[in-house]
């Protein structure tokens, strides 16, 4: 299976909600953040991503056919390259309201402490890509904003019109269906892994004992379950 979607957009911008939203139309498996933890035979993969080796983008995504957040969104250029037929998502959200959310979520101190239970190669790894909570750069308001609004535009100049839609989840199902030729499923569009989720996964996985991020791809779903049966996760 050829990945036929590539979502672009930096973590925290709906991401989890996209990903949830591309496997509900049918597009299959989506690969995000939440995938690569639990499988430790991707972590060389992605280190020499990071460290700008040549890549089995087909190794990585194996069995899925659509991928989103980070380290993906990364390396958009070169997964995008290699997939010529996939369509991309630049998913957005107001740049402040991102910057916050990032600090109470994937850079913050509860997260910052399961990063120092990681493996050497993946906190390497994540140092390397600029997404490790323990970078002080990653806490500078202003640097983060004109790094995000940097990627936006390099996104936007790099991708041709009619293979890229620029996306807010806030917008629902209409635009992304109709860019993606599916139908409009008759169901509201997934919100999930919002702060408050993202808050409750954390101490969810110190009630597992979990002693790292492992299980996030898991509580991911059983958020977007909860949402689909009508009920608070």
């Amino acid at each position: 299976m050829a990945l036929s979607v590539i979502g672009a957009g930096f973590p925290r911008t709906g991401t989890a909600s996209l990903k949830v939203a591309l496997e509900q139309l049918g597009l299959g498996k989506c690969y995000h953040m939440s995938e690569v933890f639990p499988r430790p035979d991707h972590w060389p993969l992605w280190a020499d991503a990071a460290n700008g080796r040549p890549v089995d983008w087909d190794k990585i995504f194996d069995g899925f056919g659509a991928v989103t957040d980070a380290p993906a969104c990364l390396f958009y250029k070169q997964i995008a390259d290699h997939y010529p037929d996939a369509k991309v998502i630049l998913s957005m959200r107001d740049a402040d309201r991102w910057f916050d959310s990032t600090q109470s979520t994937i850079l913050s101190e509860a997260i910052m402490a399961k990063f120092r239970e990681m493996p050497p190669i993946l906190m390497d790894m994540m140092h390397k890509i600029g997404w490790h909570p323990e970078d002080v750069e990653n806490h500078d308001r202003a640097r983060m904003i004109a790094r995000l609004n940097a990627h936006n535009d390099d996104v936007k100049r790099t991708i041709a019109p009619d293979r890229l839609l620029v996306f807010e989840p806030a917008q629902g199902w209409e635009p992304l269906c109709a860019f993606l030729g599916r139908p409009v499923p008759d169901e509201p569009f997934p919100h999930v892994n919002s702060t408050e989720e993202f808050k409750k996964m954390v101490l969810q996985m110190g009630e597992q004992n979990a002693p790292d991020l492992t299980s996030a791809s898991q509580i991911l779903a059983e958020q977007a379950a909860a949402q689909r049966n009508g009920r608070s996760a």
